[in-house]
């Protein structure tokens, strides 16, 4: 295999088991030719010009047959974010340059006006007349030479700037990817995967689908993730490896344990971004190994974990060029020191930029955006803005985002979006959204609100406000909200939001929350922020608590 796809031009007939699910299940041979006849519709449809076919799709067979034909027919597929609504979807759709947009009907509200924007053709994969227009294409893989540098993918991710930025991943890059986690985790035909991550994340499509396929292996799709059937779906396909992305782990453990758990086929879980303690719960609970390493949505910096890796550290370099730089000077940041509790106790010096000085080469740069990839490339380094500390041993720990993004469920969000979408509010003057953090791992969205004066605004209504918002994610929804007569700003009036995140939730500013993820918000009070905080120390994280503002 030199490309995505060879992995889909298959042996007609090929009775090995390929896909699952819910009650159907497609072998081989029946995905290569269901891949083939999308492939054969593609070709039917191509004008001048790049051939990009959006798919918004949850974890549906749909998904993965669109992968296929795409790259049988020499397509790019772009993963269009299923959480992402209206005027925001439409730009990533005209960014990306789609002619072609694959969905269904549950999501066709969230398209708006798109398709009258820019898309020549909606192909509804539920509609009427679906399956006949498939029947009347060839079921063979079409002669279309397919090369490694062709593009394959391009994959949405938040960055700095406001709007999402579409990466880009050759057939080759892909594959190499793939080959690389079938080769770390020993890959079989015999194994069975687990896929309930997005498709839409590069986790989910290049980690989670590409490498079972690639080793003829039996991939499970789950249409969206649950905590509560991760292990009965485990026990009912026989799933050996599951991958992840985020707080997963935490969610599942969180389901009342039995005292079999640990009875099941469950060999392996690998992902990334899961705290130690639910790494070590997660092992003991379920009886499997956890593979929990750092990779960049861009591809360009793997940090691995060894079992030499110290409590709370994301692991080694996967290349020595791969380094903790100040982004100022531009030179290497001092290492880490740490008290005899394992606090860090030069953080001002150590604590800088992910880089890795030989990054440009595995750089494929975004789609349609030159400044984009400037800020990430420099004199050959790549830039991650990820920020992260470096201890004397060279183990890497993660330390954060900047001030302009940061990480909910695996999920970058830009808060300049964020801002936009409440500044509607009609009693709010001014609004920041930034990063606290999170008790089980990554962060939590805070925002504050300048409410004009002399207006109320109660949790209830402002509920109700944000459930209004048809451009607002899914995950933009904050976790806390602060109330601030004036917020803090600088003498040219940026907003100073590394206060802001550094006093948390520990302000004299009201605070309201959402104790459970689609809760009501209520006022924080003293016990409530107790409880919180106790979560914290229970997960080995204290050390991250808001230090409170200041007198």
């Amino acid at each position: 295999m030199e490309t995505v796809a060879d992995v889909f031009r298959i042996e007609p007939g090929d009775p090995r088991p390929a896909l699952d699910f819910e009650e159907d299940r497609w072998s081989y041979g029946e995905l290569a030719e269901a891949c083939a006849r999308r492939a054969h519709c593609l070709l039917r449809e191509r004008q001048p010009g790049p051939l990009h076919v959006g798919v918004l799709l949850d974890n549906v067979p749909e998904f993965v047959f669109w992968v296929g034909a795409c790259a049988l027919a020499g397509a790019t597929f772009v993963a269009l974010n299923a959480t992402r609504r209206g005027t925001d979807l439409a730009r990533d759709v005209a960014h990306t340059d789609c002619r072609i947009l694959v969905t269904e009907s549950r999501h066709r509200d969230a398209l708006g006006t798109v398709t009258d924007a820019c898309v020549r053709r909606v192909l509804d994969v539920g509609a009427p007349g679906y399956d006949a227009l498939l029947e009347t294409c060839d079921a063979s893989a079409p002669e279309v030479s397919v090369a490694p540098d062709d593009r394959c993918f391009l994959i949405f991710t938040s960055g700095t700037s406001g709007a999402p930025k579409a990466v880009i991943y050759s057939h080759g890059r892909a594959l190499r990817n793939a080959r690389m986690l079938v080769e770390r985790q020993g890959i079989t035909e015999a194994e069975v995967f687990y896929v309930p991550m997005p498709l839409f994340h590069s986790s989910g499509l290049l980690m989670g689908l590409l490498p079972p396929l690639v080793a003829r292996a039996r991939v499970v799709l789950r249409r969206r993730f649950s905590a509560s059937g991760f292990l009965p779906d485990v026990r009912r396909y026989g799933v050996t490896h599951f991958c992840y992305v985020g707080k997963p782990l935490a969610y599942i453990l969180a389901t009342p344990e039995g005292p079999d758990d640990a009875d099941n086929p469950l060999r392996s879980a690998f992902g990334s971004e899961a705290a130690d303690v639910d790494i070590a719960d997660f092992t003991r609970r379920f009886g499997c190994e956890v593979y929990d390493n750092y990779g960049s949505s861009e591809g360009c910096i793997t940090i691995l974990r060894t079992p030499e890796t110290p409590r709370g550290s994301i692991g080694v370099g996967a290349s020595e060029s791969i380094r903790v730089m100040n982004p100022e000077t531009g030179q290497e940041c001092p290492r880490a020191r740490f008290d005899a509790h394992g606090v860090l106790q030069n953080g001002e010096q150590a604590i800088g930029e992910l880089v890795n000085l030989e990054g440009e080469a595995l750089f494929e740069g975004y789609w349609r955006n030159p400044e984009a990839r400037q800020r990430r490339i420099r004199e050959g380094a790549y830039w991650s803005g990820d920020l992260a500390y470096r201890d004397e041993r060279g183990f890497f720990y993660f330390a954060g985002r900047d001030s302009e993004w940061l990480r909910v469920d695996g999920e970058n969000l830009s808060v300049i979006q964020i801002e936009q979408v409440l500044a509607r509010h009609p009693a709010v003057t001014a609004v920041a959204a930034y990063a606290v953090p999170d008790a089980a791992v990554g962060d939590q969205l805070m925002v504050a609100l300048e409410i004009v004066s002399g207006r109320q605004v109660d949790p209830e209504e402002f509920g109700r406000f944000l459930e209004s918002q048809e451009d607002l994610g899914s995950k933009w929804l904050p976790r806390f909200v602060r109330l601030c007569p004036r917020l803090p700003v600088t003498a040219t009036n940026k907003v100073l939001k590394r206060e802001l995140s550094r006093s948390g939730w520990r302000c004299t500013d009201p605070v309201w929350w959402r104790r459970e993820r689609s809760g009501p918000y209520r006022p924080l009070t003293g016990h409530d922020m107790a409880a919180l905080e106790d979560s914290f120390a229970t997960r080995g994280r204290a050390h991250l608590l808001p230090v409170g503002q200041e007198s």
